[in-house]
């Protein structure tokens, strides 16, 4: 099995690698990866696959190694209060969900601290054809706040390789940012489970109701049987494939549930940026259960044919202006058609 690449820095730099999840090698620059006469959004998948010597056919340049399921979502009796997308009303809607590992290297270790953030996404398959996407990750709030700023941070860790003069330009960066020092900074410890693992919408949407209300919000989506982490211990026990081996055999013996909500945003709370955390004393409207029951057999052929995305959106949701969220679909569209040959 191929080894993850080790990032030789010191803490911070070190950590930096642990939390965005992306395998970097030490000798890799940034020059090497940096075309600036691209979109920026092209730039971002161009750098996460050099950085993990790819690319990987038919594989994703992020989010690489996953599992799918199927299930259902029945929304609560006050979904249809925030929001007049048709998922929120009152009937149940089949759902498809992907759960993964971050980087782009398909033979990246469950547990391994380059493997976070994991990550969620979930197609609501609403009528005639039509879907609607949440896309979210296991950390609360994201390292920048702009795709320039993101690609700055990615590039900054690929000139940081053992032999660069310090403060080396993941340290400046760090030192500069201090959002992205706090993101990587935040333990992410491995899961026992996907079923056991909270995610967080990092991005905010509108909300609108039937009377014409709005308001804006982040999803929340936590396991109904709790949150659960390894020890220290424990890391060094379990096989390279142990989240994507123990989904299917918990489905076997039971649904697997998790709860969606949205967290709501104060007057005042910043919309359009990724990197603020909104107080947790922010009231959550729960929308409904999610409810997984059976693990996708082709799963591996179903990966690579569907593409995701937070801005298929219904009637009665739409996107906040956050320039990261506004980048996410063109950014994942890159990696698609790359992946699907096209």
């Amino acid at each position: 099995m191929q080894k993850s690449p080790v990032y030789h820095t010191p803490h911070a730099g070190k950590a930096l690698l642990t939390a965005m999840a992306l395998s970097f090698a030490s000798h890799v620059y940034a020059e090497d990866v940096a075309e600036t006469s691209k979109p920026v959004t092209e730039q971002l998948v161009d750098t996460m696959t050099t950085l993990v010597h790819g690319p990987y056919a038919g594989y994703r340049a992020n989010h690489a190694k996953g599992i799918m399921v199927s299930g259902t979502f029945t929304p609560s009796k006050q979904a249809a209060s925030l929001s007049s997308a048709p998922h929120l009303q009152k009937k149940a809607t089949p759902v498809l969900v992907r759960f993964s590992d971050a980087t782009g290297l398909p033979t990246m270790p469950d547990a391994d601290a380059n493997a976070n953030p994991h990550g969620i996404a979930i197609r609501f398959q609403l009528p005639k054809g039509a879907y609607t996407d949440i896309v979210s990750i296991s950390v609360n709030g994201f390292p920048a706040a702009t795709p320039e700023d993101f690609l700055g941070l990615l590039n900054a860790v690929a000139a940081s390789g053992p032999d660069a003069p310090k403060p080396s330009p993941v340290e400046q960066f760090l030192g500069t940012h201090p959002a992205a020092l706090k993101f990587v900074t935040t333990p992410k410890p491995a899961p026992v489970s996907f079923a056991t693992l909270p995610f967080y919408g990092v991005n905010a949407f509108k909300f609108t109701n039937a009377k014409g209300k709005t308001q804006y919000g982040r999803y929340r989506i936590t396991p109904l049987a709790g949150a659960q982490s390894l020890a220290a211990d424990e890391v060094a026990k379990v096989g390279p494939d142990y989240l994507m081996e123990d989904l299917p055999a918990r489905l076997k013996k039971g649904p697997v549930k998790f709860s969606i909500a949205v967290q709501l945003a104060a007057e005042g709370d910043e919309v359009n940026d990724a990197t603020v955390i909104w107080p947790e004393d922010r009231p959550q409207l729960v929308l409904g259960t999610l409810t997984l029951k059976t693990a996708i057999a082709d799963s591996k052929a179903l990966e690579k044919t569907i593409m995701f995305n937070p801005l298929a959106l219904p009637a009665g949701i739409e996107a906040s202006a956050d320039p990261i969220l506004i980048a996410r679909p063109t950014a994942y569209l890159v990696s698609f058609g790359r992946r699907v040959g096209k």
